[in-house]
């Protein structure tokens, strides 16, 4: 008994030391913190909002802490500038419409960034976690498009987290395994996710955030991360809402393989690049580890259902009612991917696009044709946008919103982002639109493909953060800035509330059952709709999940 006390008090006295060291702030300037790890000194902006930018949550995950899962950081003497950002993780320039204001690239990587309109520790303000995107090989949370600060004005704490990419994150190996504690390997990016998450447990209140409040968001390889993080029983506890814009870890869209899959193509790269063991493997040098995953098809590399993060299949998790039960907002956009995804370069008239059918669904062609209707070019070009889209990744989110509707016990909104790209600044004449607010300079215009309407892939990331002012690519009308305004208080809303109605906003209709889905349309006129292709995603439930 007396044994059971002394534990106890030391615990009580233990939480109580961790509690005041993490939420008294240093006197005399407001714009340092202390937290578990020692003392941080940010900047504060123009606007009032604090910000702390390359915040370490665990060890440098090099030489024989590479392909190990996230240590705890250590501590510091002294004050840590906290005044720019960290170095991003290693990667290729592969995405046009990426921008980074992380000067380095470094294998040490693992560092987040915090802005804060708490004026003290004491507010208990709502957090947002947000995760970037980039298909898991690119992307970092300095892009301006992820900036925090006006999000922060409505509120609420916001961090953006780096997370390991490519092979550095996500390599499986029969070593890798033999040496965990867990028997386990893969899943480093999605566990540095965690690790952070766990730091904002330990470390929110600091900078005025409430542990208990915490929102995951992301898009596309983000929003599959909070797919991810809500279906790992890691994670899944500490967190208590999700939103996820474009994507969800459900095939067709980047699906976990098992552990043996992974193992065995670890074990392929590690022959063609000359490695005969584990060690030989974490010697080679960053940069040459990149290009030689780049030369060796490891430049993507998918998660594992490794038994640790994932005990089993993520949809198989949320099937069974095992992900975490909190309130879900999510979406895609109305053009994610254009015709051309699928009709390549043959022209989109009606005959083309039935040969294509053909071609994907063989004597299912007619049944898809019913269900992508087309007799005309201005039809084809609509009704193969949607297809591919779907293909791409909207069936996957919409398997995500289906399946938590169906066992996850809390409110699901759904959401559709529809506004087309203004044109470009007069800078940016004889360049070509890309991917969201990519573009290629010194093209041909006169071949330029015709443009779908609608949002294509990323594009709503400016609007909902309220950062259309950093894109310098478009031209911004009065209207765009509206749509922003719009979006942006809808998920400010969602993040302190779990619903993301309010006064001044049209009402988005939370989703009462899966036969009877409505969401919100955001375009120039924001409207709840009824949700009309859900026999779509039947046909390819059944193509995708056999």
């Amino acid at each position: 008994m007396k044994h059971r006390l002394v534990l106890l008090l030391t615990a009580t006295l233990y939480t109580s030391f961790a509690a005041k060291a993490q939420t008294t702030a240093p006197a005399g300037n407001n714009s340092r913190v202390q937290i578990q790890n020692g003392i941080l000194e940010g900047t504060t902006e123009g606007s009032g909002i604090r910000s702390f930018k390359g915040i370490p949550f665990a060890q440098p995950p090099v030489g024989e802490l590479r392909w190990k899962a996230p240590q705890p950081v250590k501590g510091w003497k002294g004050i840590r500038k906290a005044d720019r950002f960290g170095n991003r993780g290693m990667q290729k320039p592969v995405f046009g419409d990426m921008g980074f204001r992380a000067d380095s690239l470094s294998e040490d990587c693992l560092y987040l960034n915090v802005w804060t309109p708490a004026k003290s520790a004491k507010e208990h303000l709502p957090v947002l976690v947000y995760f970037y995107g980039g298909g898991f090989m690119a992307g970092d949370g300095s892009e301006p498009r992820y900036d925090g600060e006006s999000m922060s004005k409505k509120g609420i704490v916001v961090l953006t987290v780096n997370y390991r990419l490519g092979i550095f994150g996500f390599m499986a190996h029969p070593e890798l395994t033999k040496e965990s504690p867990h028997h386990s390997s893969g899943n480093y990016g999605l566990m540095d996710q965690t690790a952070a998450l766990k730091w904002v447990k330990q470390n929110i209140a600091a900078f005025g955030g409430d542990p208990s409040r915490v929102t995951i968001g992301g898009e596309s390889a983000g929003s599959i991360a909070v797919y991810a993080q809500m279906a790992s029983p890691l994670s899944k506890d500490l967190i208590s809402a999700a939103m996820g814009e474009s994507g969800a870890m459900i095939n067709p869209t980047l699906a976990p393989i098992t552990l043996a899959e992974g193992e065995q193509r670890g074990a392929a790269f590690a022959a063609k690049a000359g490695a005969a063991t584990l060690a030989d493997l974490r010697k080679i040098p960053a940069a040459q580890l990149l290009d030689e995953s780049f030369k060796y098809g490891m430049a993507s590399v998918p998660a594992t259902v490794d038994g640790y993060f994932f005990p089993e299949p993520p949809v198989k998790i949320f099937a069974e009612g095992k992900q975490a039960h909190v309130p879900l907002l999510v979406g895609w956009n109305s053009a994610e991917v254009t015709y051309q995804t699928i009709l390549k370069a043959e022209t989109p008239t009606p005959e083309n696009y039935a040969k294509v059918l053909k071609t994907l669904y063989g004597d299912q062609d007619q049944e898809v044709l019913k269900l992508y209707p087309a007799a005309t070019t201005e039809e084809v070009i609509n009704a193969a946008t949607a297809l591919a889209s779907d293909r791409f990744i909207v069936y996957s989110t919409w398997k995500w919103a289906d399946q938590q509707v169906a066992t996850g016990g809390k409110p699901v909104y759904r959401y559709r982002f529809s506004k087309s790209k203004p044109p470009m600044t007069a800078e940016m004449k004889g360049a070509v639109a890309g991917l969201a607010g990519g573009f290629t300079k010194g093209s041909d215009t006169t071949k330029k493909p015709i443009a779908p309407k609608g949002a294509p892939h990323a594009f709503e990331i400016e609007y909902a953060m309220g950062n259309l002012h950093y894109n310098k690519v478009y031209a911004w009308t009065p209207d765009d800035y509206k749509i922003s305004e719009t979006m942006e208080s809808y998920f400010a809303n969602f993040i302190k509330t779990g619903n993301p109605n309010g006064n001044g906003l049209p009402q988005w209709p939370v989703i009462k059952n899966n036969e009877d889905v409505s969401y919100i349309n955001l375009d120039l006129v924001t409207q709840a709709e009824k949700e009309t292709t859900r026999p779509r995603y039947l046909f390819l439930d059944k193509q995708y999940q056999k």
